[in-house]
């Protein structure tokens, strides 16, 4: 799966899933694209992509909540690259929020799970269509079954959103070359539920019952996601589009 020459944009990819995403992709030989809130965090993957075959990535620091800086996205990338071949909408916040928390949590987690996706995916895809490119977005479990355990209605709604949108815009770029496809994990150990507000204590206690519960005994890694985003980006999926892709560990078998 050599990616040489080719420009890659992740979202999220100062940590978990993103990272893991970032550094394969880096060991493929691909222009990678860091975009992420984290500044010095981003600086510590970008130097762990150099170190795979010397090619320096390309480090945006940005909000995906405002338009502003999602804009310079395609525009710096397109500065320095003048191509771009995949997109990973990778980012998305998951916070904790129910029916009776009112309509800002729900605001907040659709602007940065859904509007952010569609305004960054409308800029790039008139390069994507140059390249022939394709679209892999980051998904959830969550997209078609509630979190039993946490409440995160405004998530689980966002995310079936995105898996909606993944369909429809398969349909629409077909003609264009361009495949569209998702990724949709699990329980993944990565600092997500911290982000979201759990304790260190209670996410250790929320993995290990996970891993008791799951029919292979086990959740999730990150590199577990980056190597099936890196398959689908790559053109040993040239027929794949449109795709919800479960990577679960039998979660939603029980």
């Amino acid at each position: 799966m050599d990616f040489c020459d080719k420009v890659v944009v992740v979202t999220g990819a100062s940590s978990g899933i993103g990272a893991a995403t970032a550094k394969y992709f880096a060991r493929e030989s691909a222009n990678v694209v860091l975009i992420g809130r984290n500044e010095n965090a981003l600086n510590e993957i970008a130097a762990e992509c150099e170190k795979a075959k010397g090619i320096k990535p390309l480090i945006i620091k940005a909000e995906l909540s405002n338009d502003d800086e999602v804009k310079n996205i395609v525009t710096k990338t397109i500065e320095v690259f003048g191509r771009i071949d995949v997109l990973v909408n990778n980012a998305g916040y998951g916070g904790k929020a129910g029916i009776l928390d009112g309509i800002e949590p729900y605001d907040h987690i659709m602007k940065t799970n859904v509007r952010a996706v569609y305004l960054l995916t409308s800029l790039c895809t008139p390069h994507l269509v140059k390249t022939k490119g394709n679209i892999v977005n980051v998904s959830s479990v969550a997209a078609f079954r509630p979190i039993k355990d946490l409440h995160f209605l405004p998530y689980c709604i966002s995310k079936a959103a995105l898996d909606q949108f993944t369909r429809c815009l398969a349909v629409e770029l077909a003609k264009y070359g361009i495949r569209v496809n998702s990724v949709n994990p699990g329980a993944t150990r990565t600092n997500f539920v911290l982000a979201a507000g759990l304790s260190k204590e209670k996410a250790e206690e929320l993995y290990k019952v996970r891993d008791k519960v799951m029919p292979l005994g086990k959740v999730a890694e990150s590199e577990d996601i980056a190597d099936m985003i890196v398959f689908l980006a790559s053109n040993r999926a040239r027929s794949i589009t449109g795709a919800i892709h479960v990577i679960d560990n039998g979660e939603n078998l029980v």
